[in-house]
């Protein structure tokens, strides 16, 4: 690493030693050392071929009109359950057992940061792990959803549907405000593993008024954030020597 990449790991080091309301908000590249392939990364799920695009396929309109190939592609490509926690959620989940952190949220649906053993967790886009069934609501493990071929049934008929927020979908509103609420109140804002480039998610940012704002991200972000130390590195590579 150069020196300046030195530098400021130095300061994030520091930041982190003085801050005692941090909150973290990461996307896809908080897992990638886990095993788990990001969305647009030259390497991620919209680089490969399918019979339809990714993103048509993860649509609520793709979901009810092509079910079963829904659950082909969601087996095959969104669920990893042999996926550990890395570095990144190790060390967010000690910085909140020691008080620093206020709160992870998340645009993953990996369920890692909890085994890593964070608490204050919000999942903006879901969670593989919670399932329900679309006509009585009843709730299902992830179990229900890997173990059986086809279009997963509940006991009442309907399908079980996971608790991931498709596209055309809207974020649970409790969520996002509740997001919104704790990054107006932190004293420090650590964005890692997101190219900023999903929106309403991304516009979380704006609500940061706080005194530190570090970036940690493999390349660019697809927008700006000023006034921020921007670190291009690996997160749990680099949280590893935090």
């Amino acid at each position: 690493m150069g020196a300046d990449m030195d530098e400021n790991i130095e300061k994030l080091r520091q930041i982190v030693g003085e801050s005692r309301n941090m909150v973290f908000f990461g996307g896809a590249g908080v897992s990638t050392e886990s095993g788990i392939p990001d969305f647009r990364s030259q390497d991620g799920l919209y680089a490969k071929k399918y019979a339809y695009p990714p993103e048509y396929i993860l649509s609520h309109t793709f979901f009810c009109t092509h079910t079963r190939e829904f659950f082909e592609f969601y087996r095959d490509k969104m669920i990893y359950p042999q996926a550990e926690p890395n570095a990144a959620h190790i060390k967010l989940a000690q910085w909140e057992r020691e008080g620093r952190l206020a709160a992870v949220i998340t645009q993953n649906i990996d369920g890692l940061h909890q085994k890593a053993g964070s608490k204050n967790v919000l999942e903006l886009h879901g969670s593989v792990w919670r399932n329900h069934c679309v006509k009585c609501k009843k709730s299902y493990p992830a179990e229900a959803v890997l173990g059986c071929e086809g279009i997963p049934r509940c006991t009442c008929g309907g399908v079980i549907k996971p608790d991931v927020v498709l596209y055309e979908e809207p974020l649970d509103g409790a969520t996002l405000n509740s997001s919104v609420e704790y990054i107006r109140r932190a004293d420090t804002l650590i964005i890692g593993g997101t190219s900023l480039n999903v929106y309403p998610a991304a516009g979380l940012v704006d609500y940061f008024g706080g005194r530190h704002l570090v970036v940690v991200n493999r390349g660019a972000t697809a927008r700006g954030v000023g006034g921020a130390i921007v670190i291009d590195a690996p997160i749990a590579q680099l949280f590893s020597e935090i």
